[in-house]
C-alpha cells in the first residue's frame, strides 16, 4: 500500500486500483471538490509522473485514451486547479511522492499493462443524479433524461421554447467548452437527426456559459452523459472504410510482431535496471521476465 497524504488531496494505490481523495484545503477547486473521490483502476493508466519545483511539485496521472469520459467529454481542457488527475506535492513530501511513482510504474510493469486507447470506458463517470445552474440555465440528468430549465439571463428566442427534455437514447454528441478570452462557452447536446451550428446563445439544447466560477461544473454533466453514450471506438468502427486485401493485413501483422518483439526486449533491458538499481526484488524480476520470455 502506498499513500501520499497532502492539502490538495491524498492519493493512495493498493496495488489493483488508485483512489484519488480531493483535500478540504480552500484551494482545492469547486469541481474536484464536486465530482468527490475517484477511483482510478491499474488497467486506466497509462504513465504516471513527477515534476519537482521550488516550492511545491506535481504528481501527474496519464489515463489511457478513451478510458475515463470525463477527459473525453472536457477535450483536454480542463485546467490544472480542475484536473483531478494531479495532486500538488509539498517539498517536504519529495521523497514520498517518488516512491509512490516507483509502486505504480512497478505494478503496471509487472501487470503488462499496455498504454494503447481502450474500446469501452473503465471508469463509471460522476455519479448521478446532477444539477448545476451556470450560465444562462439549470442542467439536470438523472441517467435517462437531461433537463434544461432558463433564467433570466436566457436570450428571449431561446427562453420561449421553455423547458427542455433530452431523452439520452436521443443523443449523439455531448461538448463542454469553456469560456476563453472574450469566447464565451458552453454545454451543448447534439440531438439525432436535428443538428445545428446555431451559436449556444439562440440553441435551445445548449447552456450559454460566461466564464463565472460554476462553469467548469458543466463539465461533470456532460461526463455523465458521455459515459453513457456509445464509446468513440464504436463511432471509429461504423465509420471505418473497406477491409483491406489480406496481403495487406498479413504484412502489417509481420510488422506488428516485429515490433512487439522490439518492445519486449526493451521491456527486459528496462527489468534488468530496476532489478540493479533495488527497485525490484530477486522473485519480482525472475516472475516478471518469464512472463515476458513466455510472450517472445
Amino acid at each position: 500500500m502506498a499513500e501520499i497524504i497532502q492539502k490538495d488531496g491524498t492519493w493512495a494505490f493498493d496495488g489493483d486500483a488508485l483512489r484519488l481523495t480531493p483535500g478540504r484545503d480552500r484551494n482545492v477547486s469547486l469541481l474536484r471538490r464536486t465530482l468527490g473521490e475517484l477511483v482510478v483502476p491499474l488497467g486506466a493508466l497509462a504513465g504516471i509522473s513527477f515534476e519537482q519545483g521550488r516550492k511545491s511539485g506535481r504528481l501527474r496521472l496519464r489515463l489511457r485514451d478513451g478510458a475515463d469520459p470525463l477527459l473525453h467529454a472536457s477535450g483536454g481542457r480542463l485546467t490544472e486547479p480542475n484536473d483531478p488527475y494531479q495532486l500538488i506535492v509539498e517539498s517536504d513530501r519529495y521523497g514520498v511522492a517518488e516512491y509512490f511513482v516507483d509502486e505504480v510504474r512497478n505494478a503496471l510493469l509487472l501487470d503488462e499493462v499496455p498504454a494503447d486507447p481502450v474500446s469501452e470506458y473503465l471508469l463509471p463517470g460522476p455519479p448521478l443524479p446532477l444539477s448545476i445552474s451556470a450560465g444562462d440555465g439549470t442542467a439536470s440528468f438523472d441517467g435517462e433524461f437531461v433537463r434544461l430549465e432558463w433564467n433570466w439571463k436566457t436570450e428571449d428566442a431561446k427562453a420561449a421554447a421553455g423547458t427542455r427534455t433530452l431523452a439520452v437514447a436521443e443523443l449523439v454528441a455531448v461538448e463542454w467548452q469553456p469560456a476563453a478570452g472574450l469566447e464565451n462557452g458552453h454545454l451543448r447536446f447534439t440531438v439525432q437527426g436535428a443538428p445545428t451550428k446555431a451559436p449556444p446563445k439562440y440553441d435551445p439544447n445548449s447552456v450559454e456559459l460566461w466564464g463565472f466560477k460554476k462553469d467548469p461544473l458543466m463539465a461533470l454533466l456532460a461526463a455523465a452523459v458521455q459515459a453513457r453514450l456509445p464509446h468513440p471506438t464504436a463511432t471509429a468502427v461504423t465509420d471505418a472504410g473497406p477491409e483491406e486485401p489480406r496481403s495487406h493485413k498479413r504484412l502489417a501483422s509481420a510488422e506488428q510482431r516485429e515490433d512487439d518483439h522490439d518492445a519486449l526486449l526493451r521491456r527486459l533491458r528496462e527489468l534488468g535496471d530496476l532489478h540493479r538499481t533495488g527497485v525490484l526484488t530477486d522473485e519480482e524480476f525472475t516472475l516478471a521476465k518469464q512472463a515476458i520470455l513466455k510472450r517472445m
